[in-house]
């Protein structure tokens, strides 16, 4: 026996496995003293077959390495692993016995038995033992294996670190956790500071439900211990976020950056009464911005444009910096980073914006109704705008609670704009749609008109003209009724015109349509369609799905980002008081009228063709290209949508088709059920009992499921983000608020607007300084960050190790690419009015690649902004 032993052990040859490991910025991290007293960086192999730990292995010359970086801010290390398996090893451990953490890239094997390279893509932080609790990290190859196909070796570690990922549900999070867990919106209030900034918790009631945010922990607020407390704004970018979901440090860097600018345009003149004392919030201070004087400016009042060429100003030269022993402060106390980071961008003079694309080649292009009409095709929201199927347009709200709400609009104020057709003629024929912001925003409306905010609920009816062009032919502005809300609301309906008092008229009507639509673009297509609800997909992946599993695999480049700048967002714009409040019109009422929208979300009509049937913008059909035909044959979004979504559905049916042979192996995969299971019971938990969720039993559904996902977290997002600035940085153009009601006959306001229709226009929409305030803030909104990566790219060519994978994502990069070539074709094609309009502005927000910086066009692969 002993004899049969020796022969066994005689033939494991050992073997001398070379490794490569690549490491970020590792120069920040204190060594020498490690070095000296051995406390070093150690891995070790695990056998995929019998999960056996190989012998431990150090990082050698890390002082040396310390002193001599790469350029590419990367530090490589060369390993040396005995090994005695002849198949590859299936995992990684690592263990940190420096004080500081170092964020590691890749580990690259050879003289395996395979000749090619074996490849561990890492991309994650690891912090020493003490964060760890003396423990190692654990990292996979790039293989991928389904739960039951996954090597005996590697079950017990794939489940571990699937548990470390879930985390226990309590305590504080620090920076170094890796936890990814569930919470209500309980952190944007302030109660601690007074009334003003209470707002409700949204999610978890039936009167307030919300897609579920990432958990942080933080303790109770002391006036109410349902709310949690907040940090300090000065300390927003170290929010918790998983220690992975943080922005690495190129894009860290152009938040500094574009920050400071932010600051330096005009965001922070107005706060003397926060920065006197630093560590207070910032937001708190923006009710005394309109009535902040500067003493740079000139005798005309710093809080309104006088005509459209102060508005040009902007643009043109720029508005003067007001003095301000604010900013002097700000810049005293702010780390040199930010300094250093302005410094390295794009050299604009601070005060002065990029010209919008919206006024480009015409200045007054924005003025038009077939310019207004053609931005519900192609504009920066292009996904309201419904076919009109009913006339005249009712309303879901209840009779009980607000009355009559039904529009009052009738056939006679349209009859002379439909090309002698009758509207039930012209409904028949599919000529007939309409912008309607009437239901989402009566209940709030009320309480609205009583904060400096003073406008409308809006119905806009257009007419698709045989050039295929929409003419806004009646828009309906509402208000509640004096008598109570039982007593339904005053409407008027205006009609187009181009001279006098009435032209400014309805100039000023289609403002009012576009502060409706702003404010629900923001707060509901934008902010909930795409941030809010993509966020519980994210948590339970990396929860439910190893990252071992295919479809983690397939949707994790679609997260990236996502969860850093929602947690931004919390802190410094949708929280009471923040950014967003005070720059859209609902103020207060911002997150309760998307806490409302939510109650109609359903995840399947996030899908491109069904959200265009569900519009009546488009009907079944089996005959078309993408199964679907548009009534609006040159509606750009629709049209360069569709081509993105095929291609995104045809990439994850071939991929889905690579892993799963049947359906019966979608309803064995246990990790599958799990994730599902808890997107649906926990982080959309509020609709959990809908009956529009997919069972997720078949492969059809998963690839459903899974195409929606990537077309909201990339296409949508792209289409409904980037297009701020070109489209809504000149604010005439997408004023965001309105601060007065249309003029009565006979009043001084009345006769202003005789006499000078600009300034009356200008006294009604965004004052000046919160316009700079709003632009400012879509300029940042609106740019591509250095290390942006788009659809049909990877940031790692070895993200996987399977060639069939690589194969048909190498498809869809190419699809892509033939794709955007359409496009631009389309935009060059003179009869596609709809594509470029008066403003010759050709649409290119769905192009899916970019450049850096404020281009207008690319499709970033996820939320990233």
């Amino acid at each position: 026996m002993a004899d049969e032993g020796m022969r066994k052990r005689m033939k494991v040859e050992k073997k001398k496995v070379k490794g490569t490991l690549v490491l970020m910025d590792h120069h920040s991290i204190s060594a020498t003293f490690d070095e000296l007293w051995g406390r070093r960086v150690s891995l070790r192999l695990i056998s995929t077959g019998s999960g056996e730990v190989g012998k431990e292995t150090y990082l050698k010359k890390w002082v040396q390495t310390v002193i001599t970086p790469s350029t590419k801010g990367e530090s490589t290390f060369e390993l040396e692993f005995d090994w005695e398996e002849d198949v590859a090893p299936g995992a990684f451990l690592i263990i940190n016995r420096h004080q500081k953490e170092f964020y590691l890239k890749t580990l690259t094997l050879t003289n395996l038995p395979d000749p090619d390279p074996f490849h561990f893509i890492c991309n994650s932080w690891v912090y020493n033992e003490e964060h760890y609790n003396n423990r190692y990290r654990i990292f996979f190859s790039n293989q991928t294996y389904l739960p039951g196909k996954t090597p005996q070796g590697l079950l017990a570690y794939r489940e571990e670190e699937l548990n470390e990922l879930r985390g226990d549900g309590t305590g504080k999070r620090e920076e170094w956790d890796r936890v990814y867990d569930y919470d209500v919106y309980n952190d944007l209030s302030q109660p601690d500071k007074g009334a003003e900034l209470v707002r409700p918790v949204f999610g978890g009631t039936i009167d307030r439900p919300y897609p579920r945010r990432c958990r942080t922990g933080r303790p109770p607020s002391n006036a109410d211990p349902n709310m949690e407390t907040r940090i300090g704004i000065l300390h927003s970018l170290q929010i918790y976020v998983p220690k992975d979901e943080r922005f690495s440090e190129v894009k860290m860097a152009d938040v500094y950056a574009y920050g400071l600018k932010l600051v330096s345009q005009g965001l922070l003149p107005g706060f003397e009464s926060v920065w006197d004392k630093i560590s207070d919030e910032i937001v708190g201070g923006l009710e005394k911005i309109s009535n902040h004087k500067f003493e740079s400016v000139s005798s005309n009042k710093f809080n309104e444009f006088s005509s459209f060429q102060d508005v040009l100003n902007l643009y043109q030269g720029g508005l003067p910096v007001p003095k301000s022993s604010v900013l002097e402060s700000l810049r005293e106390k702010i780390p040199s980073e930010f300094i250093r980071e302005l410094l390295r961008s794009d050299g604009e003079h601070l005060s002065k914006f990029p010209l919008p694309q919206v006024i480009k080649a015409d200045r007054t292009a924005w003025r038009t109704d077939e310019e207004f009409g053609r931005e519900l095709l192609a504009g920066i929201c292009p996904v309201v705008i419904r076919r009109l199927q009913e006339f005249p347009p009712s309303s879901e709200l209840d009779p009980m609670k607000f009355g009559n709400q039904n529009s009052t609009i009738t056939e006679d104020h349209i009859r002379d704009q439909m090309d002698g057709l009758s509207v039930w003629e012209a409904m028949t024929n599919n000529r007939l749609f309409i912008l309607d912001h009437h239901d989402p925003l009566m209940p709030y409306l009320r309480g609205i008109n009583e904060t400096s905010t003073k406008t409308y609920a809006t119905r806009t009816i257009l007419f698709l003209q045989k050039n295929s062009t929409l003419k806004p032919i009646a828009i309906e502005l509402s208000r509640p009724h004096p008598a109570g809300d039982e007593a339904g609301v005053i409407s008027t309906v205006h009609t187009p015109a181009s001279d006098g008092a009435k032209g400014t008229i309805w100039l000023l009507a289609k403002a009012y349509a576009n502060v409706n639509d702003s404010g629900y673009h923001q707060l509901v297509c934008h902010w909930l369609h795409t941030h809010a609800s993509i966020e519980p997909f994210i948590i339970a992946t990396n929860r439910q799905l190893s990252v071992l599993h295919p479809i983690h695999k397939l949707l994790h480049p679609h997260f990236r980002d996502t969860m850093n700048i929602n947690a931004l967002s919390r802190q410094t714009l949708i929280c009471a008081g923040g950014l967003l409040e005070k720059t859209v019109f609902p103020d207060k009422y911002s997150l309760a009228m998307s806490c409302n929208m939510y109650k109609k979300w359903d995840f399947t009509k996030q899908a491109l063709p069904a959200d265009l049937i569900d519009r009546g913008m488009a009907v079944e059909d089996s005959t078309s290209p993408h199964g679907v035909r548009l009534l609006v044959e040159d509606y750009p979004f629709a049209v360069d949508g569709l081509e993105i979504w095929s291609a995104i559905k045809s990439w994850v049916h071939d991929y889905v088709h690579i892993y799963y042979q049947d359906d019966e192996e979608i309803q064995n995969d246990n990790e599958l059920k799990e994730w599902w299971d808890e997107v649906r019971t926990k982080g959309h938990g509020d609709l959990k009992n809908e009956s529009w969720w997919p069972k997720m039993q078949t492969r059809e559904e998963l690839i459903q499921s899974c195409t929606i996902i990537i077309w909201v977290a990339s296409a949508l997002h792209a289409a409904v983000n980037f297009g701020q600035y070109p489209y809504g940085g000149y604010l005439p153009n997408r004023p965001a608020m309105s601060r007065r009601f249309l003029p009565e006959p006979g009043t001084p306001d009345y006769e202003e607007l005789e006499k000078n229709p600009e300034k009356a226009f200008l006294k009604t929409v965004t004052p000046q300084l919160q316009s700079i305030l709003g632009i400012s803030l879509i300029e940042v909104l609106s740019r591509h960050s250095a290390d942006e990566v788009y659809l049909g790219e990877r940031d790692t060519a070895e993200w996987t190790a399977d060639k069939q994978a690589l194969e048909a994502f190498e498809r869809f990069g190419a699809h892509l690419r033939m794709i955007e070539k359409k496009i631009e074709e389309m935009n060059h094609d003179k009869k596609l009015l709809n594509r470029t309009g008066p403003a010759q502005m050709p649409y290119t927000l769905l192009y899916p690649s970019s450049e850096i910086g404020l281009t207008g066009r690319g499709i970033p692969n996820s939320v990233s902004i």
